[in-house]
């Protein structure tokens, strides 16, 4: 069994197969976890997790990115801004989206946030990659995301729910930000440094890997210096389907099904079994997410 701890299946990507994606992970037993991005994403997420007694589960939270000024997030340039390039042609669902501009509105998400398939708040963080070359616009920016980000870890601690953190290019300032909390998360598509992760993980906190650990980005540490780093007791799994889709894929799109490429990735990194992977990283995210 492997649990894919972060894969946006409640994404338009999959709007015309959500169903018969799920079912395939299912049927290869493989749990899921869809985080949202915001309010739209999010009810998504509880509203599909609410037709499976057991195996597909809820995030609900808004990421970084939709706090700031709407603006047209290129498909393209998001996968890119993690690897070099992305694969030749271009997948339908690399057309893009619109960031809606959003505010945190606690009581509304703390609503959604109880039914019980959620079991975290996420995906919530900081992300300074796009970001204005106008000094006060950037740090005006900043200090907002900050502020929404305190406000979602309060509403996870009221709620006893862990939280999914999303971190680019932010890594210190989230260090900061958490110092001295105690609630449960993960800092998912790790891309901090070895140090980094050491003091993340000394804070508590899980590590997650998804398919950029089975390439060599050249802005990026090594993965395997990384992953060799990190108890396997504070690594989760995941895919952030339907993006950074692994080499072995059929596919540009990603869907959880692929997890089990980052399993065996990790499995030759440690010089392990793959059933040690998979038995460790599933008690891992069962606990942390309380599954």
């Amino acid at each position: 069994m492997l649990i894919d701890t972060h894969g946006h299946v409640n994404f338009n990507a999959f709007k015309g197969d959500a169903q018969e994606v799920l079912r395939r992970a299912l049927d290869s037993d493989i749990w899921v976890v869809m985080p949202g991005t915001q309010y739209s994403t999010s009810k998504r997420a509880v509203e599909m997790a609410g037709q499976y007694e057991e195996g597909v589960y809820a995030a609900v939270g808004i990421h970084p990115i939709h706090l700031g000024e709407k603006r047209h997030v290129d498909g393209l340039e998001l996968q890119s801004a993690l690897l070099e390039t992305a694969r030749p042609g271009r997948a339908q669902f690399l057309a893009g989206f619109e960031t809606r501009s959003e505010e945190f509105e606690y009581e509304k998400y703390k609503l959604l946030a109880r039914s019980e398939r959620v079991v975290a708040i996420g995906e919530v963080g900081l992300d300074y990659y796009y970001e204005s070359k106008n000094k006060t616009k950037r740090e005006e920016a900043r200090k907002k995301q900050r502020h929404a980000l305190r406000e979602q870890m309060k509403l996870a601690q009221e709620l006893n729910l862990s939280v999914i953190f999303h971190c680019r290019k932010a890594h210190e300032d989230l260090l900061a930000l958490i110092d001295g909390w105690n609630g449960r998360g993960v800092v998912h598509c790790y891309t901090g440094t070895t140090e980094q992760a050491r003091r993340f993980v000394e804070k508590g906190l899980h590590i997650g890997f998804n398919g950029l650990i089975l390439k060599q980005v050249p802005a990026l540490p090594s993965p395997e210096e990384v992953v060799s780093s990190i108890p396997l007791e504070r690594i989760v799994l995941e895919t952030d389907s339907p993006y950074l889709a692994p080499p072995q894929a059929k596919e540009e799109r990603n869907e959880p099904l692929n997890v089990q490429y980052v399993a065996e990735e990790i499995a030759r990194i440690k010089s392990i079994s793959l059933e040690e992977v998979a038995r460790v990283t599933t008690q891992n995210a069962k606990t942390l997410f309380g599954i």
